[in-house]
């Protein structure tokens, strides 16, 4: 596929949902099969996690093997050519937001010459990042796509059964509508939507595993 192993990774989300949901389906002979080790810089995740530095370094311990059986045994696509799941390496623009039901969550999105891409998910799995507050946080997971759509989608626009369309078309917009400064970054998604954009390009929308900067 391709992939870039950079040296270093700055990690900003992980999803520690997706991991307790992950582990206990991995083969452990399988992942013992291939040593690759992903590099995050633990000694930010140290700075970041100085209350409890044992759970930060055991959340990484963790993702790392997920992500290590995803790499050598799942189906590990790209932006371009996704498949279950989704890497990438591409400038993203990102930040908390409250969504069009009302609740926080995170979004990121970019995209390249064929791809645009949009990345939801609970804020609660950022680092650095306040905890929700209460009242505040969602009532269905942001990883679930019904969520997600309903937190992108401006009222009046539908996303249902037959609504492909439109939630593509919204996809977009939350992801080209994005300002501030892009910063380089790699992830993981579960994706959850693929189609023919409003532009004649792909949208892609996933679920981050994982987010981290890139040097």
């Amino acid at each position: 596929m391709g992939m870039v192993i950079m040296a270093f990774r700055y990690l900003v989300y992980v999803s520690d949902r997706k991991i307790d949901m992950l582990l206990p389906q991995l083969d452990a002979g399988a992942t013992r099969q291939r040593k690759w080790e992903i590099g995050f810089d633990l000694k930010l995740l140290k700075a970041k996690a100085t209350d409890e530095p044992r759970a930060g370094a055991d959340r990484v311990t963790r993702l790392e093997r997920v992500v290590r059986w995803l790499h050598d045994h799942g189906d590990l696509g790209t932006v371009d050519n996704p498949g279950q799941f989704v890497w990438g390496l591409m400038p993203l623009r990102w930040g908390p937001m409250i969504g069009q039901d009302g609740h926080s969550m995170i979004y990121l999105g970019g995209r390249d010459e064929k791809t645009v891409v949009g990345l939801g998910g609970s804020r609660e799995h950022v680092f650095g990042l306040p905890g929700q507050e209460a009242g505040q946080g969602s009532p269905l997971s942001r990883s679930m796509l019904p969520s997600l759509l309903q937190a992108i989608t401006p009222p009046g626009h539908g996303t249902g059964v037959d609504g492909d369309e439109d939630a593509l078309a919204a996809v977009h917009a939350a992801s080209t509508g994005l300002r501030g400064p892009a910063q380089n970054m790699e992830f993981i998604a579960k994706r959850l939507l693929q189609g023919p954009g409003p532009d004649g390009t792909v949208v892609l929308l996933g679920s981050p595993l994982y987010v981290a900067l890139v040097d």
